[in-house]
């Protein structure tokens, strides 16, 4: 009768740790997938202001069709972009592309000046910082998650789900973390050369 009590009682702590263990993956999912959420209202925020900004100083730098370019392409690459790992290479694209906007922008005071841009530049600006809150809250959930799923037993559990690691939201290589340098030597070409 006690084996029989003993087996039924290790049953019952296994049930529950079974359950502990789903319930924790399934939170986590969940936060994962909301952080995701998150970032890419923010990153479509983003995507929304960049034609205004290109439009505001397109006015003042007409000559400097090959910085508008890059822009527009890397905006296009990061719209479509469908994985985490996509996403995260096609905004770094990106962002580079619009520090050059930044820097053309730095050799025309008249559209320095300008409200209309500066406005921009600030909205752009609190779209980045809430872009990279985001991301730390994203890329933290997923090493939670990710951490709950590789850790045994727990990976027993998670493998019978299904559940996978998830990829970080970052930055891929130490040439997109570098800044853009840009210089007016005849006073009409921008040269990227990050």
């Amino acid at each position: 009768m006690s084996s029989t009590i003993i087996i039924l009682a290790i049953a019952v702590v296994v049930l529950i740790w079974l359950i502990s263990v789903y319930n924790r993956i399934a939170i986590l999912r969940q936060r994962t997938d909301e952080a995701w959420s998150d970032i890419d209202v923010q990153l479509k925020r983003r995507h929304d202001l960049i034609p205004n900004l290109i439009e505001t100083v397109k006015g003042y730098a007409k000559h400097e069709k090959e910085v508008f370019e890059q822009v527009t392409a890397a905006r296009t690459a990061a719209i479509s972009a469908k994985s985490v790992a996509e996403q995260g290479q096609a905004e770094n694209m990106l962002t580079q592309a619009l520090k050059s906007v930044f820097a053309v922008a730095e050799a025309y005071p008249d559209l320095k000046a300008s409200d209309n841009f500066r406005e921009l530049q600030t909205e752009l600006s609190n779209t980045e910082d809430k872009i990279m809150a985001s991301r730390r809250f994203y890329n933290g959930n997923v090493r939670d998650l990710n951490t709950l799923i590789q850790i045994f037993p727990n990976s027993l559990v998670a493998g019978l789900l299904g559940a996978k690691a998830r990829s970080f939201f970052e930055v891929d290589s130490p040439a997109e973390r570098e800044n853009v340098t840009v210089s007016f030597a005849d006073g009409d070409k921008t040269e990227d050369k990050a």
